[in-house]
């Protein structure tokens, strides 16, 4: 009776992993090619297949922290201009799946990025960007 109450808000632009509040359903999303592992911290860089290390994202993901990690973080650390560093997933909600991947190396240099992947933290990216081009 009462459903136009319950208005639901938008999710953000591109994908909506809103309803992936499990590992088993993550899975089944990768078992049908929908999504893929992720290691937050790579092999090359000591990673294992632990479960707290993997993260299940869409491809453009896989391969925007591969291209970071290869090409920015491992000349850094082999210039011993960084030795520290961590992935850490954000979540919207009770999603499964990260909404962004904040990725940073330091110790003594620094880089930081934000992978966004879906919802919210695409939202924001688009409010930035808009604050900061105003004829968009």
């Amino acid at each position: 009776m009462f459903d136009w109450l319950k208005k639901k808000r938008p999710q953000g632009p591109g994908p909506d992993f809103s309803e992936i509040d499990s590992r088993e359903k993550a899975e089944r999303l990768f078992a049908d090619g929908a999504l893929m592992k992720l290691h937050l911290l790579p092999p090359e860089f000591g990673g294992d297949d632990a479960p707290q290390n993997i993260v299940y994202v869409p491809a453009f993901v896989v391969d925007i922290k591969r291209g970071v990690d290869t090409n920015t973080i491992m000349p850094l650390a082999k210039d011993r201009k960084v030795t520290r560093y961590t992935a850490t997933p954000k979540y919207q909600g009770r999603s499964f799946i990260p909404n962004s991947i904040e990725v940073r190396a330091s110790n003594p240099g620094s880089f930081e990025m934000v992978i966004r992947i879906w919802g919210e933290a695409l939202r924001e990216a688009e409010i930035a960007k808009s604050e900061r081009d105003p004829t968009k």
